[in-house]
């Protein structure tokens, strides 16, 4: 099977996602495939939360996090690399936003982390469990 793009999904304050992205850049350089890296933010703008934020809040968080997003790459796979990559920030529920993002970019293989699960993880089921049973294409996931 040969990959043609790899959708690698990161979140930008979890340190360990650092081995997510390079097994993702690995993958994809491999191949030569296409590699996007993209994070998911919660929609602050339609729950009841929305009132305890200021109105510019959300389009700020999603800035702040685009920069963090393009930073990081950058610091991990490099300048160079980082030119190649497509960054995406993406609003709403983390697994709905992953599958999403990777239909609209064809990806052949999603690259996620599976993190040490909570409480509530065993209750509703993690991201990256989510992800791997409703994906139309294959999911690569990394243990911490």
């Amino acid at each position: 099977m040969t990959v043609k793009s790899v959708l690698c999904a990161v979140d930008v304050s979890h340190e360990d996602d650092i081995q997510v992205l390079e097994t993702g850049e690995k993958i994809a350089r491999l191949d030569g495939a296409q590699l996007d890296v993209i994070t998911v933010v919660p929609n602050y703008g339609v729950t009841l939360v929305n009132s305890y934020f200021d109105e510019n809040f959300q389009g700020e968080m999603v800035s702040k996090t685009k920069s963090a997003l393009t930073e990081l790459v950058s610091r991990v796979l490099g300048e160079e690399r980082n030119k190649d990559v497509r960054h995406i920030v993406a609003t709403g529920s983390v697994y709905e936003e992953i599958l999403h993002a990777a239909k609209q970019a064809g990806a052949d293989l999603i690259v996620i982390g599976a993190h040490k699960p909570h409480l509530k993880e065993f209750l509703l089921g993690p991201n990256a469990a989510r992800v791997a049973r409703h994906s139309e294409c294959s999911v690569y996931i990394v243990r911490e």
